[in-house]
């Protein structure tokens, strides 16, 4: 689709138009492919990182009981793109080993000019295959943990996105927290809020165990944030999911929750691993099927 084109599909939608502005202020004239005020997470000290998908700080501290310290951090990005391409780019990382639901950055990695030790995307067992069980991802992460005891691990959930897993959240169609489709769908705000909670605390289950059988310095944190029907700014309209470029605290505000157990090993780095079984297969369409264009 050429730049005319979208261009022509924003003018026709008054709403598009709106958030457009709000991505015009954000961006600085779309000069900027990333937030300014935030921090890359890759160059901060830790064994494991932990990141959840689309998970705001004030929900995660007010919901969420895991031993250790919370604080918080800004994200550089307000979608996953965005934030992987800002923290990876120009990266090298032969001494990590990424464990993720989310394909991004295998989808990213040859234009972002990184290497890593080894990428391990999970399988998608959850939602008719539009996510990854938070057991899954568990079970993977500590697998790789006692494969490659001398590398630092990152560990990418998709919860507390959507699709909702759980009992209060589960009936909800996938997408249907969209600005267009929430009142088509019948799901009110509050019982938005109560699946997001909800998911949340699921995949905050599976963190906890991840504390209990590992060691080192933990970090929990987020790619980004999600909007659950507050405004954008500085047009205030709301808005539901993470819109790209766009960062207000709801998108960029994330969790730096801090645990430290055991001993810290000692890290090295050498070649890319390389092991076929791996499963990077159909990554293109599994973020499509999740909304996503690539």
């Amino acid at each position: 689709m050429s730049l005319l084109e979208k261009a022509q599909i924003v003018a026709n939608n008054p709403r598009r138009l709106l958030v457009e502005g709000n991505r015009l202020f954000h961006s600085r004239g779309y000069t900027l492919d990333m937030n300014p005020r935030g921090v890359n997470f890759l160059e901060q000290d830790w064994d494991t990182l932990i990141i959840l998908d689309a998970c705001r700080y004030d929900i995660f501290k007010n919901t969420v009981d895991l031993p250790g310290e919370t604080d918080y951090a800004i994200s550089l990005g307000s979608t996953s793109r965005e934030t992987i391409s800002a923290n990876f780019r120009d990266k090298s990382l032969l001494d990590t080993v990424y464990v993720s639901a989310n394909g991004w950055f295998h989808r990213l990695k040859d234009n972002i000019n990184t290497e890593i030790f080894r990428f391990i995307y999970t399988d998608r067992d959850a939602a008719d295959g539009l996510t990854s069980h938070p057991s899954t991802v568990t079970e993977r992460a500590l697998q790789a943990y006692d494969e490659h005891p001398n590398k630092r691990l990152i560990v990418h959930y998709m919860q507390p996105h959507q699709p909702y897993l759980g009992e209060k959240g589960k009936w909800i169609k996938y997408g249907a927290a969209l600005p267009e489709t929430v009142k088509d769908n019948n799901v009110s705000k509050g019982e938005l809020y109560e699946a997001y909670k909800e998911n949340l605390q699921l995949v905050a289950d599976h963190v906890e165990t991840l504390f209990e059988k590992t060691s080192g310095k933990m970090i929990v944190t987020a790619d980004h944030g999600e909007l659950l029907g507050e405004p954008q700014s500085p047009i205030p309209i709301r808005d539901y999911g993470h819109p790209a470029g766009i960062y207000v605290d709801e998108l960029v505000k994330v969790p730096w929750h801090v645990y430290t157990s055991g001993s810290r090993n000692i890290v090295s780095a050498n070649e890319p691993f390389s092991e076929s079984e791996d499963r990077e297969d159909n990554i293109d369409e599994h973020l499509k099927a999740l909304g996503y264009k690539v």
